[in-house]
């Protein structure tokens, strides 16, 4: 577990399908489609299912314990690990997501011992970059027409242009 000032990251627990289906009903980023839950029922099974891997990181409010999003470190041998964030809407724009992003960016550079981290992001998700950026993350390049998770009005796969974002530790160590 992992406190911040207002944050606990913390591992999944079956009690916080609630907060789960808070988000994940109908996800903001169409990166997350794939993740969308129907029911309170589906909630409990994917928190179940996170709560067994060290993977995902439910960020909860220090106070209430309450789940506010989730981040993911998903390992990469020998030392890399891709990295993202989802936070509850009704939660953004308070700085959560920089702060939990934060103090994992640090926890897998520090006790990991991670040598490179890196983020998939969608061009046109502004708040994502902003995080990369703001975590001081550089940009590697974009992929063009690199994924789809969705259809258009025609039916036909809706392709995303994806930028990477990335960062080492001996970048993340000179900045702090």
């Amino acid at each position: 577990m992992i406190e911040t000032d207002r944050l606990r990251l913390r591992n999944f627990r079956a009690d916080d399908a609630a907060g789960l289906l808070a988000y994940l009903r109908e996800p903001g980023a169409r990166c997350f489609l794939s993740c969308r839950l129907a029911d309170l029922a589906a909630a409990e099974a994917e928190a179940i299912r996170r709560a067994s891997s060290d993977e995902h990181v439910a960020i909860a409010l220090r106070g209430s314990d309450r789940l506010i999003g989730d981040l993911f470190a998903m390992f990469e041998a020998p030392d890399t690990y891709s990295v993202g964030w989802n936070l509850d809407p009704e939660f953004a724009g308070a700085g959560f997501a920089h702060e939990a992003a934060h103090a994992l960016v640090s926890h897998l550079f520090t006790s990991r011992g991670a040598r490179r981290l890196y983020a998939y992001v969608e061009t046109d998700n502004t708040p994502s970059r902003r995080l990369c950026e703001k975590l001081g993350m550089r940009v590697e390049g974009t992929f063009v027409e690199f994924v789809t998770f969705t259809d258009k009005p025609d039916g036909t796969p809706l392709f995303e242009d994806t930028m990477q974002y990335a960062i080492l530790r001996r970048e993340w160590a000179a900045k702090r």
